[in-house]
């Protein structure tokens, strides 16, 4: 069975107005040549250190459809199957327009301080059994992560999600312009990217351009529990947005938590989605999750998709790799719980990450230990807001905590002596002595930004494990 069609040569070059060399087509669209599956047109992007114009002969000879180039490079044969246009970077763009204007799907996108990426892949998870979903993979949020999306998406497609993504002004205003999403949903304003605006307002605006690519009949999906409610539901209308709905505690809210019961492993919730009630499980811990819920649901709603049924997908929801994804840690000693959070940081994912740990179950004689990067683009107000996660720490119950990084040395020093591991100058430093620190039946949460580089410190975690595994397996 062949792959659909996803591109034909003429579609991009009238969609480009680039020139095509060969008669080819594509199934899929790529721009990195180490994970291009064969029937992809490859997109040779020119960044700050690389140029994918020097891997478009690997990724034609590795079974790319074709390669989009705007010159020709070394490893291109004159036979080869290419689009040639003026610019790379602008044709994705066009490509991205291009697929938009084809689809009938609904479209939803994401935005907001915390939890986009979470949110999307539940809209994923809940509408692809109600019809073809196209959805942005991983973080692909930017300016060049949503258009390929869009270039990624199903001629057929009835649903499309898609993360916006920002840490200036005037980024949501070009993204969503691209998407031009049917519902859109903000699912809250946080302090992150601080040290790239004035004030909290500030971020709100940004996050409200995504209202701008929406027409009178859209709908917007707000948390009624967050301080700028108020703030982005003028924003929505002052745009003539038609539809504004809201979710969370508030008894006003449109899709309204009566009840939720939190798990180490798991939460059970009761709503009022539109003033129908629901019961359902969601497969993941904390509250956080309990509240992006209320919102994909809402969101699915006003997309025209069926809420019990995507309530029910609830029920199998996976952890995102960096996301809160766990691992049992099997030692020569005994076991020891991982969660590894390590992809992104800000005082609120902080908070619901503790809050996490401090529901997390614990082996004979474990402890809960939180190891913590910087959480970065917070401006002046970044040491104190470290110094600050000391009282939701000790409010979760957390029994030692490791830091590295120059602003998390705030935090270490406002922590009590007793709670009180080893701060190193940065992740690096810290991995290198963190191994003697855990004990089985512990449980250990990592987290930071992620140029905090945390990932190193998961990586020596999951090490400890290793020589077990491989004597298991026999090497």
């Amino acid at each position: 069975m062949t792959d659909p069609i996803l591109w034909t040569a003429e579609d991009i070059a009238q969609a480009t107005g680039g020139r095509v060399t060969g008669d080819w087509q594509a199934s899929g669209v790529s721009i990195d040549s180490r994970s291009l599956e064969a029937g992809d047109l490859f997109i040779a992007l020119k960044g700050p250190s690389f140029d994918g114009h020097d891997f478009a002969g690997k990724a034609i000879k590795a079974g790319a459809a074709a390669a989009m180039v705007h010159r020709r490079a070394d490893g291109i044969d004159e036979s080869d199957p290419l689009i040639i246009v003026d610019d790379t970077f602008a044709a994705l763009w066009r490509l991205g327009t291009a697929a938009r204007e084809r689809s009938q799907a609904r479209l939803i996108a994401v935005t907001g301080s915390v939890g986009k990426t979470g949110t999307k892949e539940a809209l994923r998870l809940c509408l692809e059994p109600q019809g073809v979903t196209a959805a942005s993979v991983g973080s692909f949020n930017n300016h060049w992560g949503v258009p390929l999306s869009l270039a990624r998406m199903d001629r057929d497609a009835v649903y499309g999600v898609f993360e916006l993504g920002m840490n200036h002004a005037g980024e949501i205003r070009e993204l969503t312009a691209l998407v031009r999403p049917h519902v859109s949903i903000i699912t809250n304003i946080e302090p992150a990217h601080l040290g790239n605006f004035d004030s909290i307002f500030g971020i709100a605006d940004a996050k409200a351009e995504i209202f701008e690519g929406m027409d009178a009949n859209g709908c917007a999906v707000l948390n009624r529990d967050n301080a700028l409610f108020h703030h982005l539901r003028d924003k929505a209308d002052a745009l003539g947005i038609s539809r504004i709905l809201s979710f969370g505690r508030h008894k006003e809210a449109d899709a309204r938590l009566i009840e939720d019961s939190l798990h180490a492993t798991c939460s059970g919730v009761k709503a009022e989605i539109r003033g129908k009630e629901l019961d359902y499980c969601i497969a993941l811990p904390g509250s956080h999750w309990v509240m992006n819920s209320l919102a994909v649901l809402l969101a699915i709603g006003a997309a025209g998709a069926g809420v019990p049924k995507a309530a029910a997908q609830l029920a199998n929801l996976r952890p995102i790799k960096g996301r809160g994804e766990r691992h049992d840690v099997e030692t020569p000693d005994g076991v020891f719980k991982l969660i590894d959070d390590s992809y992104n940081a800000n005082p609120t994912s902080m908070r619901a990450a503790f809050e996490v740990l401090g529901r997390s179950s614990l082996g004979e004689g474990g402890r809960r230990i939180a190891i913590l990067g910087d959480m970065l683009e917070l401006g002046e107000q970044s040491v104190d807001m470290h110094a600050k996660l000391a009282g939701p720490l000790q409010e979760n119950g957390i029994d030692l905590v490791f830091t590295c990084g120059p602003d998390m040395a705030a935090l270490h020093e406002a922590l009590p002596a007793e709670l009180r591991g080893l701060h190193g100058a940065d992740s690096k430093a810290l991995a290198a002595q963190i191994g003697d620190a855990v004990r089985p039946g512990d449980s250990v949460l990592v987290k930071g930004s992620l140029g905090s580089r945390m990932a190193l410190i998961v990586d020596a975690l999951l090490a400890l494990g290793e020589p077990l595994a491989r004597a298991a397996n026999g090497q």
